[in-house]
């Protein structure tokens, strides 16, 4: 447990760098790409793409997603992307609940497409959300293409969410994915956030933790964070923590420049 948080009467630590979707800071970007990423999937759009910077707030946003989709909608995320064909359509008939009955990636797609097909039968949709796809083989990207194939005359039986840092988005430009890209009919981006967004980042997450005040970052110290973190929800979880243990050890009631400043140091992030 932090050692702040009865000093700033908080119930739980507001800056945690796990993904957990209640400290969802919905900035206006935050808000497309997730309603984007529902959208896609509900409509059946087939491929979908979301791409952002180490730290951006990826994980989180999908783990909202997840949380999210409605009953109908039966989700599967794989979060190792270093994997053969063979072995994404084992992982992906696993997260689904259907135990893969061989080990032949022909038998393979044909299990997954009969699972499919049952739950289309029976109203479901199928989403697949495929984390740091920036890492996947150009096999599996084409093992992915072809499962985008998997269809009925009204719409698609899976619908493939590949999620990756920008590196994915340039893949994706190369000409021998130009199959795969044609394919893909919602893409969306998360950027870094703006200093006044990082304000309202803090406050948000303070507020979620049980803070009194959440501003209780000055507005000082909140535009000097924005700069040494340039703006990615990762960082600034870090370098805010750090900040408010600063504050503890100094007794302050309120969060400085010069408490920022010494976490910024501590922590080794310079501009």
């Amino acid at each position: 447990m932090a050692m702040y948080l009865d000093f700033y009467q908080l119930k739980e630590a507001p800056f945690n760098v796990t993904p957990d979707p209640r400290f969802l800071f919905f900035s206006p970007q935050h808000r497309e790409a997730f309603d984007l990423l529902r959208y896609g999937i509900e409509q059946r759009k087939g491929f979908i793409v979301l791409t952002g910077e180490v730290g951006s707030g990826k994980t989180t946003l999908t783990r909202a997603l997840l949380g999210s989709l409605p009953d109908n909608i039966h989700a599967a995320l794989i979060l190792n992307p270093l994997v053969t064909t063979t072995q994404l359509l084992r992982a992906i008939l696993h997260d689904l609940g259907s135990e893969a009955r061989s080990r032949d990636r022909l038998q393979l797609v044909g299990q997954l497409n009969e699972y499919l097909l049952r739950e289309s039968a029976a109203g479901r949709n199928i989403a697949v959300i495929l984390d740091e796809a920036q890492n996947l083989t150009p096999d599996v990207l084409e093992q992915l293409r072809l499962l985008s194939n998997l269809e009925t005359d009204q719409h698609k039986l899976m619908q493939l969410v590949l999620v990756g840092q920008p590196e994915l988005r340039v893949r994706l430009g190369q000409p021998d994915f130009r199959q795969l890209r044609q394919r893909i009919l919602v893409r969306c981006e998360l950027r870094a956030l703006t200093e006044e967004e990082v304000g309202q980042y803090l406050a948000f997450r303070l507020q979620v933790a049980g803070a009194p005040d959440p501003w209780l970052f000055e507005e000082p110290a909140a535009r000097f964070l924005h700069r040494h973190a340039a703006g990615l929800p990762r960082v600034l979880n870090t370098l805010a923590d750090r900040a408010l243990l600063a504050g503890y050890v100094g007794r302050t009631p309120r969060i400085t420049h010069r408490e920022v400043e010494r976490a910024v140091q501590d922590m080794g992030v310079w501009p």
